[in-house]
């Protein structure tokens, strides 16, 4: 009878989790409508390397409240698609990407937009069929060849999978020589902290990686460089403005306080 119990309480817990996530998302999408339109006024011009608007960023809803200038009214991209739009730019100015073939994991539109022109090769994949080239799990892609492509881009992916030392070995396999990955997470604090299992209300994470997290790349390329928000102009607005002295939250229950207001975010480029 306890153990029914337990049983019980707990799938009550997780839908009161749940409920909680779909109407804070719900919240969200409201909440970040109203703020594109309030952008609308402002004085603060940025620019956008995305879709080369010229204005006020609106703010939009974190899991810790507000972020300042998040959000382009125009493409929508958010400060790690212009961060990543422009260390894609720099890599482009010394690498012919137009001969080069590209892997684009859970490709997000904004990134999709720029990516698609500048490459020989464009394929789209992701572990879920809909709207992509490719169905690929990246702990076990036996359906995709050694050596197969030139560059392999996942953005935000990695804090998806648990067996993520598994995913850099599928990577670097299906890299070909000379190759390189593009591998950005959210980066929430100094310290990598593992969960016990994916986090509903964090979109599904089973890490908040640290700014160390990068150096596990170090174990399966032989050259890591970054690009981060401090190496590009103001202008373009690639830091991340956010109250992270709140955590742990109800929505993120295992990340701890960090301080600061502005946190830059760094784009990871790893090499076979």
């Amino acid at each position: 009878m306890g153990f029914r119990k337990g049983k019980v309480a707990a799938a009550v817990s997780q839908l009161s989790d749940m409920a909680f996530y779909w109407a804070n998302q719900i919240s969200t999408e409201i909440e970040s409508k109203w703020r594109l339109v309030q952008s609308k006024g402002g004085t603060t011009q940025f620019t956008c390397p995305v879709c080369s608007f010229q204005g006020r960023f609106a703010s939009d809803r974190s899991l810790t409240g507000w972020r300042y200038a998040a959000l382009c009214p125009q493409c929508r991209s958010m400060e790690r698609h212009r961060l990543q739009a422009l260390a894609m730019g720099e890599i482009k100015k010394s690498t012919d990407l137009s001969s080069l073939s590209i892997l684009h994991m859970a490709p997000e539109p904004a990134l999709s937009k720029i990516l698609r022109p500048w490459f020989k090769t464009y394929t789209t994949a992701d572990i879920n069929p809909e709207g992509v080239d490719l169905v690929i799990d990246l702990t076990d892609a036996a359906n995709i060849p050694d050596d197969s492509y030139d560059v392999i881009y996942a953005s935000h992916v990695l804090e998806h999978i648990a067996e993520d030392e598994l995913a850099l070995t599928e990577i670097v396999r299906m890299l070909k020589p000379g190759g390189f990955a593009v591998l950005p997470v959210p980066l929430v604090g100094d310290r990598t902290i593992e969960y016990s299992g994916p986090v509903a209300t964090e979109f599904g994470h089973v890490r908040a990686p640290g700014y160390d997290y990068y150096e596990r790349y170090k174990d399966h390329f032989s050259t890591i460089t970054t690009f981060s928000s401090e190496d590009f102009d103001e202008r373009y607005q690639v830091y991340v403005y956010e109250d992270r002295s709140r955590y742990p939250t109800r929505s993120c229950p295992y990340r701890v306080p960090s301080s600061g207001a502005r946190h830059r975010d760094v784009v990871p480029v790893a090499y076979v």
